[in-house]
């Protein structure tokens, strides 16, 4: 993905930046001790989901008053409305604290629940329900926003803030910054390869570049940074998304748009705005992938699945692994350490599809005419990997993720493929998204990276659902194929 920006508004503003210009005292000091995230950034967070909250009360009174609908289902209404607030990205702290341009959204997290409530009551009072309610949100929304926007005047609940770019655009952005304290950031300073160089025509803030693109999540950690915005820094996009990668888990991340129409792409609820210069945030992600609940949704699915389908499969695996045996005339399984996760090896087990070849650790691709017909049909059918649905029941191992690779081809790749590393952040599967794109075997490793690094950042339940579909269809597709192509060959040798 490549985050390189240029410049999207009205003139850009001018700064002469350089390293020894006036910043925070210490900020590239060793000892430098790590700052938490700003009270200001914590109680500006709650803001939103207190103000839901305040008026969700508010509509369960007003409710109980009026009478004709049961109170329990009025707290459960309520309780629905917050979760799909929450749901649809309502509470994640904007820059821009406009309320219009929620309003359709916010109406519609009201609707919604209301539709559910409605064969328990008359529609007379779900329309009443549903009006009363998004009333009452759109009303301590704006209220809400109010008292934020006057506390950032005033100094308060403000929020630190990196701009990583220190040309026109991050230049245009710290002075609309400092003319706009009500938008209530406080840039520490620039992130950038080379200063900006532009005319200095128009006041703006002394800001300091205070180190380099990778210098991000550091910083992040160093300063309690809860914003980054991204305004095309003069750096490779390969070490723009590792530093960006870094940060996203402890900050928001906001990309400013190359071209000032991309924006458009957007739905305008989900930009962000600094004065009329648009931005698109970047969901937060885990180093480690999904979010602990994700996780915890993910890791049942595995042992549920992992489970049924062992029972299942136990019959196919004892008459498979005997044929192995009787054939090879050496042990049916396959032991081999793979690397499963961010720094983490295990044993993984296969069965075994061809005889003696050099060393597995070290070799490569195996040619499909070394194997056997048993082990060639094997191969096709994925059978000889249906025993590591042990390593997915003792947690080693995921139906779906990055497929496990041996430690020494994890360290040469690691070293020559751009993106290669980072798809060791999730643990590794049985199948995954570069594998339902035919990337395995000897194929593009950097296309596989890309693709697994896809999976990883855009990780969700329905895609892992999405994977094992195609999975079974592909193999499915390919034994059809093979048990047709025997055919064919056993009729035109007359067998």
């Amino acid at each position: 993905m490549s985050v390189s920006l240029e410049s999207v508004g009205a003139p850009a503003g001018a700064l002469s930046v350089s390293q020894d210009a006036v910043g925070l005292a210490g900020v590239t000091g060793p000892d430098r001790a790590v700052l938490p995230v700003s009270t200001g950034r914590v109680a500006a967070v709650v803001a939103m989901p207190a103000a839901d909250l305040m008026a969700l009360l508010a509509a369960v009174a007003v409710a109980g008053l009026l009478g004709g609908i049961s109170g329990w289902l009025v707290l459960g209404y309520a309780a629905a409305v917050f979760l799909v607030l929450s749901a649809i990205g309502l509470h994640r702290l904007r820059i821009c604290l406009r309320v219009g341009d929620q309003s359709g959204r916010i109406i519609l997290a009201a609707a919604v629940p209301a539709l559910a409530v409605a064969p328990w009551i008359t529609a007379a009072h779900a329309v009443a329900l549903a009006a009363g309610t998004a009333g009452l949100l759109l009303a301590t929304r704006v209220a809400a926003s109010a008292v934020l926007r006057s506390a950032h005047r005033h100094g308060r609940l403000t929020e630190r803030a990196v701009l990583v770019g220190a040309g026109p655009e991050g230049r245009q952005l710290a002075t609309l910054l400092d003319e706009h304290p009500e938008l209530g950031l406080r840039p520490v300073g620039f992130l950038d390869h080379t200063p900006g160089v532009g005319s200095t025509s128009a006041p703006v803030p002394r800001l300091p570049v205070v180190g380099g693109v990778t210098d991000l999540g550091a910083l992040v950690a160093r300063e309690g940074v809860s914003r980054v915005i991204v305004c095309d820094p003069a750096a490779p996009d390969a070490e723009l998304a590792s530093a960006l990668r870094a940060s996203r888990p402890q900050a928001d991340v906001c990309v400013l748009p190359r071209l000032p129409g991309l924006g458009a792409a957007v739905p305008v609820a989900c930009l962000d705005e600094v004065w009329g210069v648009p931005l698109i945030p970047l969901r937060r992600s885990s180093p480690a992938g999904p979010a602990p609940l994700g996780r915890m949704l993910k890791r049942g699915f595995d042992v549920l699945v992992a489970a049924v389908a062992l029972v299942l499969a136990a019959p196919l695996l004892g008459v498979t692994a005997l044929a192995v045996r009787l054939t090879l005339r050496r042990p049916a399984l396959f032991r081999q350490v793979r690397v499963v996760g961010q720094g983490a090896l295990a044993e993984i087990v296969k069965l075994r599809t061809l005889g003696r070849h050099g060393d597995p650790d070290t070799s490569w691709a195996v040619p499909a005419e070394q194997c056997g017909a048993l082990g060639r049909s094997l191969r096709v059918t994925h059978i000889d990997e249906l025993p590591q649905l042990v390593s997915v029941l003792r947690g080693d191992m995921s139906l779906v993720g990055p497929r496990p690779e041996r430690p020494h081809f994890v360290r040469q790749f690691s070293q020559s493929v751009p993106g290669y590393a980072g798809r060791q952040r999730m643990p590794a599967g049985m199948t995954g998204w570069s594998q339902v794109h035919r990337l395995n075997g000897d194929t593009s490793i950097s296309d596989r990276a890309r693709f697994d690094n896809y999976y990883i950042e855009y990780w969700s339940f329905w895609l892992d659902l999405a994977v094992l579909a195609r999975t079974v269809t592909s193999i499915a597709a390919e034994a059809a194929a093979t048990v047709s192509r025997a055919i064919r060959s056993y009729r035109l040798t007359g067998g």
